[in-house]
């Protein structure tokens, strides 16, 4: 990958990421309402998009792709501080570039995100989101978190 293409998915990780959280959805509810052309068309997008807020992006793709409120709400009630919308899209953008063959971006992207392990990356009432990324991309190609 090239370093644009690297800034470009670590946007488009953390621009799911924080629709997820001003939505109240899992991760997985937004790649499906994005599809495959919606991801396709942030990730050209990005580079423009990375001078306009994620409050309006965000806006944006709700309007455009019709993304309803939910009820997964993993902030609210936690007593410690939690990663941020970027420090979480990070994390997202490693694992999919070590674990996505040669030009299936997209569609790793939408794997992880529709996998067990970003709902226990977003249940910020424990650890997981903190454990190194080799471990959470072995426990995802794993199918569990690894002891």
């Amino acid at each position: 990958m090239t370093e644009k293409e690297q800034n470009d998915l670590f946007y488009v990780c953390s621009l799911i990421e924080f629709t997820a959280r001003k939505t109240r959805n899992k991760r997985k509810v937004i790649v499906d309402k994005l599809g495959k052309n919606g991801i396709r068309k942030q990730l050209y997008d990005a580079e423009v998009n990375h001078c306009l807020s994620f409050e309006q992006v965000s806006d944006e793709l709700i309007e455009q792709y019709k993304i309803p409120e939910g009820d997964f709400d993993t902030i609210s009630n936690c007593k410690y501080s939690i990663p941020s919308e970027t420090d979480i899209g990070r994390l997202y953008s490693i694992m999919i570039e070590d674990c996505a063959k040669d030009g299936c971006i997209i569609e790793e992207l939408i794997n992880i995100f529709s996998s067990f392990i970003s709902e226990k990356i977003s249940d910020f009432k424990t650890d997981v989101y903190y454990q190194n990324p080799s471990y959470l991309e072995c426990s995802y190609q794993a199918g569990y978190l690894l002891d």
